[in-house]
């Protein structure tokens, strides 16, 4: 089959509604800002992807930085390594990090998508595998046990295996608290993970880390500064709870780094920001040699792919940015998520996008 080849790329921003707001250590998110991409081709097959850009204000930098690539990847064949390999070398003095690495991302999953959808085939049978269920977790902000615990309650109802909630809002006494009453509330069989945000010292996150040991945490996630490497090695160090990073490393370079400095137990790269499905595949390959389980960050449609091939699959994060502009968002089934096709799965319900775009 001939290669597809780009001929456009749009992109559009909107801010949908979110179902549940999130609230963490660092501040609240309201709502969705998202940036929707569909790279067009010239045999007449879109590829779409989209990026979650945590602020509105990332948005418009965001269209304008797409309309400024589009130049550069017009005319080009659809060869997802390829064409990370051209903006990394046209980039090369400035850096992929920021805005710039979430565009480059994100353009990797539609590329992606545009594949599938030509081969009439999931992006996980692409990749030598195909769908098949993968456990998913409820994905939490900040919680008040007594005002959310019928929520709680519900999400376990829903068939989730896994809850997570954030801390770090209050003090240690006000964490111990709030874990002993979502155990309470979620039972002892239902996996409980904590995620501080990044909002402690590596000494404040040892002292914590140290009194929710009784709780039976399966993890407690990016407890120090991300790019502190070595404050989460100390964690981890004194910690009898695995500890979890990834969300916040940047192409596959950052996990080596990690991996290096002995940083984590587990790892959950983020699909926007480790270099989409093409930087995820060589992430997975550095967690299946140091036998690391590996969890997704957010976008569950694309991460239900390449978990599906991801030796040392863990969880799928189910935290939901992206359902309200999406015509058929994934499904839960007995507490799991199954990859769609043809490619990602990804069809944008155009009503609802109109209502939210900006």
């Amino acid at each position: 089959m001939d290669h597809l080849v780009i001929s456009d790329i749009r992109a559009r921003a909107v801010v949908a509604p979110l179902s549940r707001p999130i609230r963490t250590a660092s501040g609240s998110i309201d709502a969705s800002p998202l940036v929707l991409l569909d790279v067009t081709t010239g045999q007449g097959v879109t590829g779409r992807a989209y990026l979650f850009v945590y602020t509105p204000l990332a948005l418009q930098p965001l269209l304008a930085l797409s309309a400024q690539l589009a130049p550069l990847l017009r005319g080009q064949p659809v060869v997802p390594l390829a064409r990370q390999e051209q903006l990394e070398r046209q980039f090369r003095l400035l850096g992929v990090q920021g805005l710039l690495g979430m565009l480059i991302s994100g353009l990797d999953m539609a590329f992606w998508d545009a594949l599938g959808q030509a081969a009439g085939c999931p992006v996980a049978t692409l990749l030598g595998g195909a769908p098949r269920p993968v456990r998913a977790y409820d994905s939490w902000g900040l919680v008040d046990p007594a005002k959310d615990a019928a929520e709680l309650a519900r999400s376990i109802e829903l068939g989730f295996r896994g809850i997570k909630i954030k801390l770090g809002g209050g003090s240690l006494d006000h964490d111990v608290a709030t874990v002993r009453e979502v155990r309470n509330i979620v039972g002892g069989t239902t996996a409980l993970m904590v995620d501080y945000n990044q909002s402690l010292t590596p000494g404040e996150a040892m002292r914590r880390v140290k009194a929710l040991e009784p709780f039976g945490l399966e993890w407690v996630e990016e407890p120090v500064a991300a790019e502190d490497l070595h404050g989460h090695a100390q964690v981890r160090s004194r910690s009898t709870i695995p500890i979890q990073t990834g969300e916040n490393w940047w192409f596959a370079r950052d996990a080596e780094r990690a991996l290096t400095a002995g940083a984590c137990d587990r790892m959950m790269p983020d699909l926007m920001k480790i270099g989409g499905v093409t930087g995820w595949l060589s992430v997975m390959g550095l967690a299946r040699a140091a036998s690391m389980p590996v969890s997704s960050h957010l976008f569950i449609e694309a991460s239900a792919h390449v978990l599906a091939v991801t030796p040392t699959c863990d969880w799928l994060e189910y935290m939901d940015f992206g359902s309200a502009v999406l015509a058929r968002p994934c499904p839960l089934v007995d507490g799991c998520v199954t990859a769609q096709g043809p490619g990602l799965g990804i069809e944008w319900d155009e009503a609802a996008v109109s209502r939210y775009e900006i």
